[in-house]
């Protein structure tokens, strides 16, 4: 077992659990499309999330110590996406109003969690906080990986059926416009926090 297995649950909790590009896009997502067709998602971002950190686990992290440039190009990479993602959002029309409106799908929500700043930090700082090198290495890792992937899910579905629970207060189009509106401000506001 890992020693600091209550830190590491906390941390992975409160990182996960809070507002960010995932969660917020999860509501987003289980508010206009419901739960069943937010589905893909949600697997999106639970197996995107917890293979980067794998990826950044077993060597990535060397990579980004040896060029810290390429840690800074990933954020920027991932800011330029979410501002357009929140200008998708913003400016969105309900599912009753287009029927054609698609969720965004697994392979989209997997591939960007490769370019979501927020993960990418949580990911860096989970490894050089929580893993070490020598005997416990493999030990430790498959502890915070396990631990990552668990509240994944429970994040995710959280988010996802708050989105979904808001919907019961859209009686009207300007209550949706202004749900985007505010999913939209959210995101940008995740912006924010990478550079402060």
């Amino acid at each position: 077992m890992h020693p600091e297995i209550l830190s590491l649950s906390l941390f992975m909790f409160v990182t996960s659990c809070s507002p960010g590009p995932n969660n917020v896009v999860a509501s987003h997502s289980g508010f206009n499309h419901g739960i069943k067709k937010s589905v893909p998602l949600m697997l999106g971002v639970i197996f995107g999330f917890t293979t980067m950190l794998a990826i950044v686990n077993f060597g990535l992290i060397n990579i980004f110590n040896i060029y810290p440039i390429i840690q800074k190009i990933l954020i920027g990479t991932g800011t330029i996406f979410l501002i357009y993602l929140a200008y998708k959002i913003s400016f969105s029309k309900s599912s009753k109003q287009n029927e054609n409106l698609k969720p965004v799908n697994f392979i989209e929500t997997f591939l960007f969690q490769f370019l979501n700043p927020k993960g990418v930090v949580v990911a860096i700082i989970a490894v050089s906080t929580y893993t070490e090198s020598g005997s416990n290495f493999i030990n430790y890792s498959m502890w915070m990986l396990g631990i990552a992937f668990l509240f994944a899910i429970i994040s995710i579905l959280f988010w996802t059926l708050l989105g979904k629970f808001m919907r019961k207060f859209a009686t009207n189009e300007k209550f949706i416009k202004s749900f985007n509106y505010v999913m939209s401000a959210l995101l940008l506001g995740c912006i924010a926090t990478f550079y402060y």
